[in-house]
């Protein structure tokens, strides 16, 4: 959640910032609400006082305590509603984008950042489905539409892949983990992806539990109202995540491009607010590092404040080069949620003598994604990287 007493404090900057994120009406309507609330406190605390008898009240002094309590139990009733009103209009504001993200709504709004590789020339470029062993129709027979089995060659690379990018995370401080996938609505509420995007979460209702679409949920949970004494902590996660892609109806669907359910390796910081900027450009630098290792034809753009979910401040995509679609698509992103996730989780630090929250970075070292645009890419060949992984010189249907 956003920080209120700064919200309170300069709220014309508040509003420029989020009216970029489209959210400068939620935002407003916190602020009457917080408003509301404020107006009510001090009456409940002026009531309270006058409970607070001294020595032993006469006969008159209890008849007007009785009426007293009967008008703070009013009070209290009426600042439960307000302060339950402000909650609920604080969990609709965004994080505030960070003024260096590009101004627009759309993917087509980011702002290329670099190229790195030359995409191939390729005489009779292949869908992903066509070079891999991929069951598309028996996935869709078993679970529906958007869900497919990796089979063969194809999933030894895609295992080699997941182990690859774990051992470079590790290689940078990143402690390596296998999450939970289902977690408790505070874990989806505390990274933001409640209630704004609720739709997209499977549920499993008669346990109270969520699927989650990314581990950065369980790695932001891992620390939930933890004081924490050494920073910066830095994780890495590999998990099956799970996305009900709404909204997403006659998008990419061909293939395994856009699925209900896939794999990712993660990456996870929990910083000092000062380190934050610099850890985000850490992050996007493992990303790039792994893409560059794989040999994998990117770019690197600067997504758009309107584009950006409610938790991040900021984010860059690496996106590669697909040659069945002639276009980049994203493949890894790296988000700074500065202390908005840590808000609403509780996460805290010592600075000095108080206690303040700490910042959440997250990226994405690899996904499944990576293995489409590797089979594109290179017709089949594997990179020289994963062999000492498992994966076979060339992949076959």
């Amino acid at each position: 959640m956003i920080d209120l007493r700064a919200a309170r404090n300069d709220p014309d900057d508040f509003r420029r910032r989020l009216a970029r994120k489209g959210a400068a009406e939620a935002f407003d309507q916190l602020l009457l609400a917080d408003e509301r609330w404020r107006e009510v406190v001090p009456r409940v605390d002026e009531l309270r006082a006058q409970t607070k008898l001294k020595g032993k009240p006469t006969p008159e002094q209890l008849e007007e305590l009785r009426g007293v309590k009967e008008e703070l139990q009013r009070a209290e009733q009426e600042l439960a509603i307000a302060e339950a009103a402000r909650d609920e209009a604080l969990a609709l504001v965004p994080n505030p984008p960070d003024d260096s993200a590009p101004d627009g709504d759309t993917e087509d709004d980011a702002v290329e950042v670099r190229r790195v590789g030359n995409p191939p020339q390729l005489a009779d470029p292949k869908e992903h489905t066509e070079i891999g062993r991929f069951e598309m129709e028996r996935a869709a027979r078993l679970s529906g539409s958007r869900f497919g089995y990796l089979i063969g060659d194809t999933a030894l690379l895609a295992l080699a892949l997941y182990r690859f990018a774990l051992d470079r995370a590790a290689g940078h401080g990143h402690v390596p983990m296998l999450p939970p996938v289902l977690v408790r609505e505070e874990a989806m509420y505390g990274t933001g992806f409640f209630p704004t995007d609720r739709t997209n979460i499977y549920a499993v209702e008669s346990d109270g539990l969520y699927l989650t679409g990314t581990s950065e949920v369980a790695l932001a949970g891992l620390h939930m109202t933890e004081t924490l004494e050494e920073l910066p902590l830095r994780y890495s996660a590999f998990s099956t995540n799970f996305r009900r892609e709404a909204g997403a109806a006659g998008k990419d669907t061909r293939g395994m491009f856009r699925v209900h359910q896939f794999n990712k390796v993660e990456l996870f910081t929990f910083c000092e607010p000062s380190a934050s900027g610099e850890e985000h450009e850490r992050l996007l630098a493992i990303e790039e590092e792994i893409l560059q290792a794989l040999g994998v034809p990117y770019r690197v753009v600067n997504v758009a404040a309107g584009d950006l979910g409610a938790p991040a401040a900021k984010k860059y995509d690496c996106e590669g080069w697909f040659p069945s679609q002639e276009r980049y698509r994203e493949l890894t992103s790296t988000s700074n949620t500065t202390d908005f996730q840590a808000r609403r989780l509780g996460i805290r630090y010592r600075a000095g003598k108080s206690l303040e929250p700490v910042h959440t970075l997250n990226g994405t070292a690899t996904t499944d994604r990576t293995v489409l645009a590797i089979l594109e890419n290179f017709e089949g060949d594997v990179p020289d990287v994963l062999r000492d992984y498992g994966a076979p010189e060339h992949v076959r249907k």
